[in-house]
């Protein structure tokens, strides 16, 4: 079994997403998308490094991704709620 194959990764970012539904706040997205997008770039044969370089990138692309992603849906977290009307009205 070679860890440089496309189909592995594949599946391994489809598990890590399925674990998002169970960590709520962007936690295992970044790395889904990121060991998504190597398992393309590993199948179409448009990345050749080997097996250390691969998870270096991986990990540098998953944290680039995770901050896009809380930039661009995540929380406010300076924002303030404002309830109009109680549950028990």
């Amino acid at each position: 079994m070679s860890w440089l194959n496309g189909w592995l990764w594949l599946i391994a970012a489809l598990a890590l997403a399925a674990l998002e539904l169970f960590a709520p706040g962007w936690v295992f997205m970044g790395l889904a998308a990121s060991v998504g997008l190597m398992g393309i770039l590993l199948l179409t044969g448009l990345w050749g490094a080997g097996l250390a370089v691969t998870l270096v990138v991986t990990a540098i692309l998953s944290g680039v991704i995770w901050l896009i992603l809380r930039r661009v849906a995540g929380s406010n977290r300076g924002q303030v709620r404002r309830w109009d009307r109680d549950i028990n009205e």
